[in-house]
């Protein structure tokens, strides 16, 4: 989730950044002035209750607002994140913020603020009365308010400075400009987290071809273990020597070997936006490896997709790959080919059982054409990818 809270005094500008800051990110919008403003309109008693309060220039009290933004949140639950507008405004509400998003598993990305002199806000001010007609816009009230976040809330600045999330920047001059200094800043501070993908399914299942279909258009690493030990044995390496034996044979290799050449591919990529596994994991305890391998690394496996193809087909595809120049060494003998399949059923599928219970299973037909499983592939991570960034 991406949140963020515009910061800064009363008429510095928040309400036309955020618009444009929803336009841009599609955020969930909470502003407690607007919410409040909408209670009183309403004529709620939780509206009645603040009134009074805000036209002295007041600041409602804290569980009115925890209220009003709880059930904001809770009717938004597939929200991509949250722009927080007036809140937090004292360092108790920070603290309540950062009890909020923590409930969400979340935390707040950055908090920027609208620098603007006084002299600058009270004219806006003033100007926005006659244009709105709020109540809480005259002379006496203005300065009321602008006192109250000098005496409240400018310490929400130190709060957040302390942790590197407080921004500050000029809030006069061309809206425009301003936005894109606050795009820069969150851009800049916006979690990213990694999208891994896992492809299982029976040998045959085309997981290979797709992986790198689907790795080069999200913009990931693939690492296919398979591929990787055959080039240690094509070198001569050590590992390759420990691999041969299980290789030609087409068995599972002692999970030693696959978690050395994972985590060296992991570390030859320290910037990657995340990565695809193929042939890995292959047992349920190859499954705990790869949540280790990756908690090393602050990652965890984002989905894996099931790419199901009937058994009869596995054998026609594996039996049709032994004349081609693809051909593995496994591929020639039909024994082999069943002894493979057999581990799947045996070995594999209770590693799809361990995903759907994360709720991270999809799966999909790989019956068709290069394109048409693709598209299938496609529709299936690309929801996963996109809720990543």
């Amino acid at each position: 989730m991406l949140n963020i809270a515009l910061f800064g005094p009363p008429g510095a500008g928040k309400g036309t950044q955020s618009k444009k800051l929803l336009e841009k990110y599609n955020l969930t919008y909470i502003s407690t002035g607007d919410m409040l403003r909408s209670e009183i309109a309403a004529g709620s008693p939780l509206g009645k209750k603040a009134k009074s309060i805000i036209e002295k220039g007041g600041l409602v009290d804290d569980e009115l607002i925890i209220q009003l933004i709880e059930k904001k949140i809770l009717t938004n639950p597939d929200s991509r994140g949250i722009l927080f507008d007036g809140f937090p405004r004292t360092t108790v509400q920070a603290y309540i913020l950062e009890g909020l998003l923590l409930k969400m598993n979340a935390s707040l990305n950055c908090m920027v603020s609208l620098e603007v002199d006084e002299n600058e806000l009270i004219n806006r001010l003033l100007l926005r009365a006659k244009d709105s007609g709020r109540a809480d816009d005259n002379l006496d009230v203005i300065k009321v308010r602008l006192q109250e976040y000098e005496n409240k809330t400018k310490p929400v600045a130190d709060f957040y400075a302390k942790k590197q999330k407080y921004f500050p920047i000029n809030g006069v001059g061309n809206i425009d400009k301003i936005f894109e200094k606050i795009v820069d800043i969150v851009e800049k501070n916006k979690t990213k987290k990694q999208t891994n993908i896992v492809l299982l399914g029976k040998p045959g299942a085309g997981k290979g071809t797709q992986g790198n279909l689907l790795a080069e258009e999200l913009g990931l690493v693939y690492i296919s273990t398979g591929k990787m030990m055959r080039q240690e044995i094509k070198e001569g390496t050590e590992i390759g020597k420990m691999a041969k034996p299980y290789m030609e044979k087409g068995e599972i290799v002692p999970d030693a070997i696959p978690i050395q050449l994972i985590e060296r591919k992991i570390n030859e990529n320290p910037n990657a936006n995340g990565f695809v596994f193929k042939g890995f994991p292959r047992t349920i305890i190859q499954a705990y490896i790869l949540d280790g391998l990756l908690e090393r690394v602050n990652m965890s496996v984002s989905a894996l997709v099931d790419m199901k193809i009937p058994t009869l087909e596995a054998i026609k595809r594996l039996s049709a790959r032994a004349k081609t120049d693809k051909a593995r060494s496994y591929d020639y003998s039909t024994e082999l080919i069943i002894n493979r399949l057999e581990q799947y059923t045996e070995k594999t599928l209770p590693v799809i059982d361990f995903y759907k219970k994360q709720g991270k299973y999809y799966s999909i037909k790989a019956v068709g054409t290069e394109k048409e499983v693709y598209s299938q592939l496609k529709e299936k991570t690309f929801d996963v990818f996109k809720e990543n960034y």
